[in-house]
């Protein structure tokens, strides 16, 4: 494929414009970018309860490398944080804020307001920690109360079995959450985590993700 075809436009949703290269990525082994983490976080958010907030990855980008975590007041207040009792934040280990998209690999940070708590989701090792914990630090002072005396967590995560689908294991963890609502908890919870977050689902989820694509495309 040259640069041209993979440059072609294949969807615009909401506010993500997919290419062919993204289409490539989702069709092969390799590591998912942010427009197709972001396209998936809005697919999710169109029928998701308004009490559930996905965070786009270019936001919590933002939010996590903030140079001064007291100027991301007028940032973060169109969000309405304080309303949401489960929101959702993708975490990215990028450090370079001159490049969007950077990377290797992503895990997940999640607030329960029932519950006042931070949980960390890691599909690999505990590999994103620091950047969870610079992002719960950030962020827990505009949740609205009581998120200013919670606590971070790691939550038990299915692992994966090579270096390229942590985006995926978060993808499918999302779905799970938004299909659930965020009402399930100890072990019920991790064991839909194991049931429904297998290799093999995971697996599936790009031919899933491709297949919502082409029915919204076409």
């Amino acid at each position: 494929m040259d640069s041209m075809g993979e440059d072609e436009k294949v969807l615009s949703y909401a506010d993500v414009v997919l290419r062919r290269s993204d289409l490539k990525i989702l069709q092969g082994h390799y590591y998912l970018n942010d427009r197709i983490m972001e396209f998936y976080f809005c697919y999710l958010s169109s029928f998701s309860s308004p009490k559930i907030l996905l965070v786009a990855p270019s936001v919590s980008f933002w939010i996590l490398n903030a140079p001064d975590v007291r100027s991301l007041q007028l940032f973060v207040d169109p969000l309405k944080l304080p309303d949401k009792e489960l929101v959702i934040f993708p975490v990215n280990d990028n450090i370079d804020v001159n490049m969007a998209g950077g990377g290797s690999h992503w895990s997940l940070l999640v607030y329960h307001r029932a519950r006042n708590i931070f949980e960390h989701y890691d599909s690999h090792l505990q590999c994103n920690s620091l950047y969870a914990g610079k992002l719960f630090e950030n962020i827990k002072s505009f949740m609205g109360p009581p998120a200013s005396s919670s606590t971070l967590t790691l939550h038990f995560t299915p692992q994966q079995r090579n270096g390229y689908d942590c985006g995926v294991f978060v993808l499918a963890i999302v779905k799970e959450l938004c299909a659930c609502e965020g009402n399930i908890s100890g072990d019920d919870w991790e064991a839909v985590l194991k049931s429904r977050v297998t290799t093999s689902a995971v697996g599936e989820m790009r031919s899933q993700i491709l297949k919502i694509i082409d029915e919204l495309s076409s």
